[in-house]
């Protein structure tokens, strides 16, 4: 069975009046409810460890290197295989996939890094299927199968990223942290047009070839104007908090209460709210790490982790692989 080209959840207009309905009516008890799931998760992962420096160390790798296959899972199978079992199920099978695949493609991944850390491997191979998943509307695989359309995306994502990294930081051409800090910029306006905003404007340019050069060349120079902000640890944790506060506000409480509103309101009381959401984790979370024992120089690793590897995934998984199970309502 073919996929159809864009995720729902970047999909313009992709609510029908039921669900745009069913939104406003159980927003946001059900985003909250959502939160007895999200918040325990994201707090293992970021803490669970032996605290917040030994879990962004241990746990880090491995979830940075899983998350491809959550978007896998999530976007291109529709949750299948854990959709062949019944609800609740379904989320554990999916679950344990990307918990076995994450620790065999972070082995994978530190061979490929070497002695160097893996973790800016992990994001531009993540990256790159965010790119190929939304940006591009999963073109020119979407006609593949289910199956096989996914399975080709994360190989060939994997095959890029990897090859970007041993030409550009193997080669000590680019440095790792500045790798990574563009492609997690990169991924924080991936979120913004094509979460946030359901790929607005460029989902209105009808011919396909226009909009996704005109989509992909946004996207880039947008990232690479925001890696001059700041030092690249810190781009990185202010994208990472941009990724999070996305996810929270647009898929754990679907735009609630800005999908109360029309179109442009509610695009605009969106990203008010992500805004707000992002610089204030972006302000409170280092000083919680410093409390916590996390030395200076991790401070902004761990905020990364945190909110990319920990909080970001928590979401994803509830929402789009456990199907909001079995809080839904």
């Amino acid at each position: 069975m073919a996929v159809v080209s864009r995720p729902a959840v970047s999909a313009p207009d992709a609510l029908s009046p039921a669900a745009l309905a069913d939104a406003r009516r159980a927003q946001p008890r059900r985003g909250l409810a959502g939160l007895l799931f999200v918040l325990p998760v994201a707090g293992f992962l970021a803490a669970g460890a032996g605290g917040p420096a030994q879990s962004a160390a241990l746990l880090g790798p491995a979830v940075a290197f899983a998350l491809p296959l959550v978007a896998m899972i999530a976007f291109w199978w529709d949750d299948w295989p854990g959709s062949l079992a019944r609800p609740g199920w379904s989320g554990l099978y999916d679950t344990l996939l990307v918990v076995a695949g994450g620790l065999v493609l972070s082995l994978l991944g530190r061979a490929v890094a070497g002695a160097a850390n893996p973790l800016p491997l992990a994001g531009g191979i993540f990256t790159v299927m965010l790119q190929l998943t939304l940006v591009c509307e999963r073109w020119p695989l979407a006609g593949a199968g289910r199956i096989r359309s996914g399975l080709a995306a994360l190989a060939g994502c994997w095959a890029a990223g990897a090859v970007a990294y041993l030409l550009l930081v193997r080669s000590g051409a680019v440095p790792g942290e500045a790798y990574g800090a563009w492609f997690t910029a990169l991924g924080a306006w991936q979120m913004v047009f094509y979460v946030a905003l359901r790929g607005w404007p460029f989902a209105r340019i009808r011919r396909r070839a226009v909009r996704l050069v005109t989509a992909n060349a946004a996207v880039v120079v947008c990232g690479s104007a925001s890696c001059l902000i700041a030092e690249p640890g810190r781009v990185t944790a202010i994208a990472a908090a941009v990724v999070a506060s996305v996810l929270v506000v647009s898929m754990q409480f679907e735009a609630w209460p800005a999908v109360r509103l029309g179109p442009l309101p509610g695009r605009s009381l969106a990203l008010t709210i992500v805004a707000v959401l992002a610089v204030s984790l972006s302000w409170l979370l280092p000083p919680l790490a410093r409390v916590a024992g996390v030395p200076e120089s991790e401070v902004d690793g761990w905020v990364t982790h945190a909110l990319l590897n920990a909080l970001s995934l928590a979401v994803i998984l509830h929402v789009a692989v456990w199907r909001r199970w079995p809080g839904r309502a």
